[in-house]
């Protein structure tokens, strides 16, 4: 259910009324979709057993383009979340499964690497890295600094000379 030929995105219109037909004949679907929150609860709504949005348009390497969007989507959606397309970098990858996705399906940038094999191993470290970082629970992000250290009883920290 591709829309445009030219970014390889997924027609919404088309994808949901398929997702629908499928569903009702007894398929399980885990359609390749956007990051778009209305569209994914649509696609739920209609049954969809898990759901792939993008992180970027497909074979572009650019990672999770719309963090915010993404965000939202794994707060939001109790279905099984799997990030489909655009991710160039193992990085990339640990960065969603520390969002809280499900897995990450690639092609691209493992059929694209000078070492393919060496590639793929990256990738299944940096997954299980970001899985981990998930499960430990990523400290807050803060807007100002704060000490990691205690800093009572620290010698002429805080005294005048």
């Amino acid at each position: 259910m591709i829309g445009d030929d030219y970014n390889l995105q997924p027609d919404p219109f088309g994808l949901l009324e398929a997702a629908r037909v499928l569903v009702d004949q007894g398929f399980k679907v885990l359609p390749y979709c956007t990051d778009d929150l209305v569209l994914c609860q649509r696609l739920r709504e209609a049954g969809c057993q898990a759901l792939m949005p993008w992180g970027a348009p497909i074979g572009t390497g650019r990672g999770l383009m719309n963090r915010y969007a993404l965000r939202t989507l794994r707060e939001r959606l109790d279905v099984p979340l799997i990030i489909d397309a655009g991710l160039g970098a193992p990085s990339q990858a640990a960065e969603a499964m520390e969002m809280g996705f499900d897995g990450v399906l690639l092609n691209t940038a493992v059929a694209r690497a000078r070492r393919p094999a060496q590639m793929a191993r990256a990738f299944a470290r940096a997954i299980e890295a970001g899985r981990e970082a998930f499960r430990a629970g990523l400290m807050e992000q803060r807007q100002t600094a704060s000490p990691s250290t205690p800093t009572l009883g620290q010698p002429f920290w805080h005294t005048k000379p």
